[in-house]
């Protein structure tokens, strides 16, 4: 298999100090303008005095469900911890706001800030906790033997994080991945699953879905009615979808360039079996970023084989998320530092970039399941987008160190930024019509940050956010009660031109989608019998091989 690296071209220097040199701005600076520091603890000690006395107002932010329990209000002595923690964090937010820092300086330093802070939140103590205290004395302490229990299961097998979701009830195959289909061609890298029919008729152009290296495929097909690609069949399209190979450290040479040739290859014996010129091609996250490389590059080529492009929730334009959490880690240190592992390993674990992901929202995502697990002694969430989420691949060090590369240079803005296969791209060659899903709370992919996309691509770009985060975006059945998205046909140049016109939308965008396809697809036509041809027969099937043992399995 070819593994020739892409190739970059250089462009201007983008403000890329790395998170120890904000850090580091930020000791400096307190150390230099000690003033500052004395005016902050003076305020700090007088905001303390408040809640010693009484006068304090100090109350959580509506979505901080840390301080729930009614001990937090009722009780003199929980409602002034409560009170002192929340004006120390407060004014310690203030001071940094003081010293004068650049903005990402500041940005960083915040964040960095609010780690240590909510470590430090007193709901995180047997003592400081209210509900965990009175389960305690509850269970006569038979909830710290179950937490201890739960912590020592999770050293050994989660890397030392609190696990999120408790997976015994889930198996892929069996409950997850369960639309019926057939493998119908297996490489090296991935394997093409094209799933049945269930209709009499189907739209003429077939949809080809890219999921992220990073993670399974079955985020499209989750469980009987939670599942994308169960609904897109049932509304009439013949869908393909990759699955990719959980690589080891043999393929650790596995770069941009190779995913991409590999995709060209599946796309063809998608349009071979389906006797179809072009393809909808739909990619998420990381699976966007490969989408867009690949489409551009089959332009570069002179072949027209996409109908359309769907980006769910992936930026292609690093700079729209410059002052987000995500902007912050994205060119930095701490990728960095996990391709430096990657690097030294061939391959860098899914689990160690969760990692990363789970310490931009530690509340959410360690703190909430360190009280659950550990203080109250209870199991984690039975959820399938939780279990989905914790069943990481490998990401080989050369794809790691090609994306921290299309980070550091916003290589894919540029006209000729991106070279595969010697051969310059630029994503305004992408002609055809694009549809940009992007969510309201997404954390890891901004949603002004997707919104950018629209400037980038050649052809016309209908724009929809959801009211959800990163991966409930793409998880959004029709029936969900809360479910919501925005769209908007009119004109609009900005983020917030798009959200100030926008049309609000009850239930899912599933629909949405659908017809935005439909519309623009070939004429119906007889659905096919069976998965497959002659030339390319099923192989198992779906959800196939890869997806279930990983990188321990050797091409067919």
């Amino acid at each position: 298999m070819h593994h020739r690296p892409f190739q970059t071209r250089r462009g201007s220097r983008r403000d890329g100090a790395s998170l120890a040199e904000s850090v580091a701005a930020f000791a400096t600076s307190i150390l230099r303008q000690p003033l500052t520091s004395l005016k902050g603890a003076g305020r700090a000690g007088a905001a303390l005095l408040d809640v010693a006395t009484g006068r304090s107002t100090k109350g959580p932010a509506p979505n901080d469900r840390r301080f729930d329990d009614p001990a937090w209000s009722d009780n003199l002595l929980y409602r002034s911890l409560m009170q002192g923690h929340l004006a120390l964090v407060h004014e310690a937010r203030r001071v940094v706001g003081e010293l004068g820092l650049s903005e990402r300086e500041e940005a960083r330093a915040k964040m960095v800030l609010g780690m240590a802070t909510d470590t430090l939140a007193p709901t995180n103590t047997l003592i400081g906790n209210p509900a965990a205290l009175k389960r305690t004395l509850d269970t006569a302490g038979a909830n710290l033997v179950q937490g201890a229990m739960h912590l020592a299961a999770d050293w050994r097998n989660n890397g030392g994080l609190p696990a999120s979701v408790d997976g015994t009830n889930f198996e892929v195959g069996g409950n997850l991945a369960v639309t019926p289909g057939a493998v119908v061609h297996r490489s090296e890298l991935l394997e093409l699953i094209e799933y049945r029919a269930q209709t009499a008729e189907v739209h003429g152009t077939p949809l080809f879905i890219v999921p992220p290296q990073i993670n399974k495929f079955y985020i499209w097909d989750l469980a009987p009615g939670r599942s994308l690609i169960e609904y897109l069949v049932q509304q009439g399209f013949q869908v393909f979808v990759v699955s990719w190979f959980d690589p080891d450290a043999s393929r650790c040479a596995w770069g941009l360039e190779t995913y991409v040739q590999g995709l060209v290859q599946a796309m063809e014996v998608a349009r071979e079996i389906a006797g179809a010129e072009q393809l909808h091609v739909l990619g998420a996250c990381s699976g966007g970023i490969t989408s867009a490389a690949l489409l551009a590059y089959l332009a570069a080529q002179g072949k027209d084989w996409a109908r359309s492009l769907t980006l769910m929730v992936s930026i292609l334009d690093i700079d729209g998320i410059a002052d987000s959490s995500m902007g912050l880690f994205a060119h930095l240190e701490t990728l960095e530092l996990a391709r430096t592992v990657s690097g030294r390993n061939g391959v860098l674990q899914g689990k160690d970039l969760a990692k990363v992901f789970a310490w931009l929202r530690p509340n959410e995502l360690i703190w909430n399941y360190w009280v659950n697990n550990y203080l109250m002694g209870r199991k984690p969430p039975a959820f399938d987008i939780l279990y989905w989420n914790s069943d990481t691949t490998r990401l080989p060090a050369r794809l790691h160190g090609d994306f921290i590369a299309l980070l550091k240079s916003n290589a894919l803005v540029r006209r000729g930024g991106l070279s595969i296969g010697g051969l310059p791209l630029s994503l305004a060659d992408v002609k055809c019509d694009s549809y940009i899903l992007a969510g309201k709370t997404d954390h890891i992919t901004p949603w002004e940050g997707c919104y950018q996309t629209r400037g980038l691509l050649g052809g016309h770009s209908d724009f929809v956010l959801t009211g959800s985060g990163h991966v409930q975006s793409i998880v959004s059945p029709p029936g969900g009660k809360k479910s919501v998205f925005m769209t908007n046909a009119g004109r609009h140049a900005t983020p917030r031109e798009f959200e100030e016109t926008a049309e609000h939308n009850e239930g899912s965008w599933w629909p949405h989608l659908a017809g935005w396809l439909a519309g623009r697809s070939e004429p119906p036509r007889r659905a096919p019998r069976h998965e497959g041809t002659a030339a390319h027969p099923p192989l198992c099937a779906a959800p196939g091989t890869y997806v279930l043992e990983g990188g321990q399995l050797q091409a067919a």
